[in-house]
């Protein structure tokens, strides 16, 4: 195996092609589970001890700003020992600085609304763009003040004396869930949040965890306000979405054998595995283990004798896996029978517009493919050239694309490549360890 190259410094990337992919990893801690686990220890009494917390730079976002409420961490080999604030956040000296992390933002200011104060939310160019207003329209209902910048960043919460109220969901979006859940803490009355597609629940989880009761009726999850959180131990299981780039490695080679061990295993994120096996992949579950409601486990995952088949994603199944959609979508090409989704607009209002981008990005490299403004279509049977991507500085297209260049002709030159340490800065090691080549 021979290591991939920088063309310069951390902003551009060489990949080459390789003649397959074997080995085992643990993937870094869970992202979502990570800023979940930051704040709430943030906002509990007592010292709480992650170990295995995510490595990328989003949940690190959500450790600094709970630090600037009155939080204190402290990194005690590869556990991060967080000392709560006993739920009065001190008023920050200056902005809430969240980087690239929309979860932070979105989630932050659920937990901030109950809290008396002013509290500024600020985070780079892209953070700057998302939308916003879907979280401003709970939190105001629930009595406090949301200032937005033309319904975006930079968000000013004015908080304290919320109401309960029951919530129904517009969009899927676990982000919005959690920032109402984490305003029901410190909301007086009961607080529900109904939603007709069912997103991941590392929230409610998280919240049992630290000692919060809530229970789910149907569609709906109720939580009662002025509970307490109490300091917990954590191992965050690996990450499903880091591990998505390498599933989808393991269908472009006949005689692929990958193991990834301690990985999450939460049902409401393993619809993941479900596609890697309609796309032809064999799974084998070795261990599977439970610590405070979240699954991990040990997997082996080979190409099926069918081939890379492909598939149709669309309705919930694309609201479910919107995270995995463009690694999916740019191995495509390889695909028997193409890759086709629908249903998945909200791509276009991520780090950056992951369609149009995957859509360059494919051109780039010989690709006949279709843009839809709620989808793509790209078909199978192609072949693809190396050529230079277009990262867009977004970490998941940067690695989708590292992906697609494993069978491609010739090298591809992914910009803007650091873009990967958002979410998985050993992204680039880990690959080079399993391409065979």
């Amino acid at each position: 195996m021979a290591s991939a190259t920088h063309a310069s410094a951390s902003k551009t990337q060489i990949v080459r092609p390789a003649r397959g992919f074997r080995g085992s990893l643990t993937l870094p801690g869970d992202k979502s589970i990570s800023h979940r686990y930051a704040m709430l220890a943030g906002f509990a009494s007592g010292t709480s001890r992650l170990t295995n917390f995510s490595t990328g730079a989003d949940p690190h976002s959500s450790l600094a700003c709970m630090e600037a409420l009155g939080a204190k961490s402290v990194l005690e080999g590869a556990t991060i020992a967080v000392t709560g604030n006993g739920g009065a956040m001190q008023q920050p000296k200056g902005d809430l600085d969240c980087g690239n992390s929309g979860s932070t933002m979105r989630m932050l200011a659920g937990l901030v609304a109950s809290q008396k104060g002013t509290y500024r939310f600020v985070g780079d160019e892209s953070l700057t763009v998302r939308p916003m207003e879907r979280i401003r329209k709970p939190l105001e209902a629930m009595g406090a003040k949301v200032d937005l910048t033309e319904g975006h960043a930079p968000m000013v919460v004015h908080g304290g004396g919320l109401k309960a109220i029951d919530f129904e969901a517009p969009i899927a979006s676990a982000q919005v869930k959690t920032a109402v859940l984490f305003a029901g803490l410190g909301a007086s009355g009961t607080t529900s949040f109904a939603e007709s597609v069912r997103t991941r629940d590392h929230s409610e989880h998280a919240l049992r965890a630290f000692g919060v009761e809530l229970e789910r009726r149907g569609e709906r999850v109720y939580i009662e306000g002025g509970q307490k959180l109490k300091a917990v131990d954590m191992t965050v299981p690996g990450d499903m979405s880091s591990a998505a780039f390498f599933l989808c490695a393991a269908l472009l080679y006949e005689d692929s054998n990958l193991v990834l061990d301690l990985l999450g295993m939460n049902p409401t994120r393993a619809t993941l595995l479900d596609a890697i096996s309609a796309m032809g992949g064999s799974i084998k579950v070795l261990d599977v283990q439970e610590h405070h409601g979240e699954m991990s486990g040990t997997i082996q995952v080979q190409r099926g004798f069918g081939g890379f088949k492909g598939m149709d994603i669309s309705g919930t199944l694309s609201a479910q896996l919107i995270d995995e959609l463009p690694v999916i979508a740019a191995i495509g090409p390889y695909s028997q029978n193409g890759i086709r989704i629908r249903d998945a607009k909200e791509l276009r209002v991520k780090e950056s517009d992951r369609i149009a981008l995957v859509m360059k990005n494919l051109r780039a490299m010989g690709a006949e493919v279709i843009e839809h403004e709620d989808g793509m279509d790209v078909p199978g049977g192609q072949r693809l050239h190396g050529g230079v991507i277009d990262s867009g500085l977004d970490h998941r297209i940067a690695m989708a694309f590292s992906i697609a260049a494993l069978r491609a002709e010739g090298e591809t030159e992914i910009q803007g490549a650091d873009a990967a340490s958002i979410s998985f800065p050993e992204f680039f090691d880990r690959l080079d360890e399993l391409a065979i080549r």
